[in-house]
């Protein structure tokens, strides 16, 4: 398969592309729009001038890094591409940041915990960690 990894040419209408074929939630032109204009770097994936995957990372870049927004089209999950991208944003980290310690966290969808696992992750809660949190606040 021709697919091509590409740095940080993900656009709102990448995005919302996304939001509309995942079926997420009902994030406005203007979230998505500020939300690739403040991340710190992300990866699409491109097969025949389509994006058919994305991931973006997000954080302070020195020592908290977030892993958000991994995506494949349902066509396309199963055939590496999700891997390769996370893979490319771990290497990111480790080219790009300070020396020292670092905190690579992520969230992910309810049965994916294997997938994450196996690229060296370890499930929360732990005998150490707690259970991730979150919170959905509204702004109308």
């Amino acid at each position: 398969m021709d697919i091509k990894y590409i740095n940080n040419i993900l656009t709102a209408d990448d995005y919302l592309m996304f939001i509309d074929k995942m079926d997420e939630d009902d994030t406005t032109r203007e979230q998505a729009e500020l939300a690739m204009a403040n991340q710190i770097f992300s990866i699409a994936a491109v097969k025949d001038g389509e994006c058919v995957g994305m991931a973006r990372l997000l954080g302070d870049a020195a020592i908290f890094w977030l892993i958000t927004d991994v995506w494949v089209l349902p066509e396309y999950k199963g055939k590496g591409i999700g891997r390769k991208m996370v893979e490319m944003l771990i290497q990111y980290i480790k080219g790009n940041g300070p020396k020292g310690y670092h905190a690579l966290y992520l969230m992910c969808a309810k049965g994916k915990e294997g997938f994450y696992e196996k690229l060296g992750f370890e499930k929360r809660p732990n005998e150490w960690e707690g259970a991730g949190m979150e919170m959905e606040v509204y702004i109308e």
